[in-house]
């Protein structure tokens, strides 16, 4: 038999000598891979919102306040990675920008090490299920996933969040992105990585609504809000190996137990946001809005920002770090 690993023979050590100081230990935090140096998010205008890749962000600092790696959201609203489109979509003034339009020159410009996706949400284009529509998301993410290992990087595919139909245009929906989440659950055994947040998201609303029957994440049916985002941002870091978040709706419980944790969540999100526009602007895509600022000016300003998180980070009593 080999021998076993120095740690987890020191804890079976410490377990047989004293049961209760293997309890009081810290408990086990989230991490990325190792040598992850830059980490890109792409998505729909959930993912372009972004609320739930500043928590895992922010997480991630606060918990592993020496790492170096850098995280960038490229989210695109109205997006779909099955190049699916309504024929009238937005009034008619633009068709669903398709990912596969730009894929290429994301993984080309920012050379992520590792890639989490987020499609679904606009990809059944909010009508019942469709074998064809369904076909088109399947595939769309297959080639995603080959273009993203191609370029060296890893991909962790999120099942897509749940869907509310609080107008009652689309009462078929919600059925159709529980078939999308458990068809990417599936492809685990395929050797995907696969983040389930539309299971811990309908989780949670059906637990909500017990105490309070008209409970929504969204108020239109496809955004989350903030608690919403937090969810979706738990669910991912417990993925990662996450068994330190607590289960309130409040963001903020995850981050004031920590030295600096407010202020480091709420500067990550300025950055974050910064950068956002500019490298969406820079890289090019097909949706119309207002551009964002030159990628220099934006850089220069994140840089700063930087600066003054890893001060923070810094700060952190060497006691609580993890």
């Amino acid at each position: 038999m080999p021998p076993l690993p120095r740690r987890l023979l020191a804890v079976l050590t410490l377990s047989a000598l004293c049961p209760s100081a293997v309890l009081r230990a810290a408990p086990v935090v989230a991490a990325l891979p190792p040598a992850t140096q830059r980490v890109v998010f792409l998505g729909d205008s959930i993912t372009q919102g972004g609320f739930y890749t500043v928590c895992v962000e922010a997480y991630l600092r606060t918990r592993h306040p020496a790492s170096t790696a850098e995280f960038i959201n490229v989210g695109l609203s109205s997006e779909t990675v099955s190049g699916l489109s309504e024929p009238n979509h937005a009034n008619g003034a633009f068709p669903r920008p398709d990912l596969h339009e730009r894929l290429g020159r994301v993984l080309a410009r920012l050379k992520p090490d590792l890639v989490f996706a987020c499609y679904g949400m606009n990809d059944g284009i909010y009508l019942p299920y469709d074998e064809a529509r369904a076909r088109a998301y399947h595939d769309g993410l297959v080639r995603l996933r080959a273009a993203v290992l191609a370029s060296g990087a890893r991909i962790v595919h999120l099942t897509p969040p749940v869907y509310v139909d609080v107008k009652g245009t689309a009462p078929a929906y919600a059925a159709v992105l529980e078939r999308y989440a458990a068809w990417l659950v599936a492809r685990r055994a395929d050797g995907w990585d696969v983040a389930d947040i539309h299971t811990a998201m309908a989780r949670e609303l059906a637990a909500q609504r017990t105490r309070d029957p008209a409970f929504t994440f969204a108020r239109d049916g496809v955004h989350p809000d903030e608690r919403g985002h937090w969810v979706m941002a738990r669910a991912l870091l417990r993925h990662l190996g996450a068994a330190d978040l607590p289960d309130t709706l409040d963001a903020a419980d995850a981050f004031s137990g920590v030295p600096a944790g407010p202020e480091i969540l709420k500067m990550v999100r300025t950055r974050s946001g910064l950068l956002r526009d500019a490298w969406l602007s820079a890289i090019g895509h097909k949706r119309p809005g207002k551009p964002g600022p030159p990628l220099a000016e934006a850089e220069r300003r994140a840089a700063d920002l930087e600066k003054q998180i890893r001060a923070l980070q810094a700060s952190v009593p060497a006691a609580a770090k993890p």
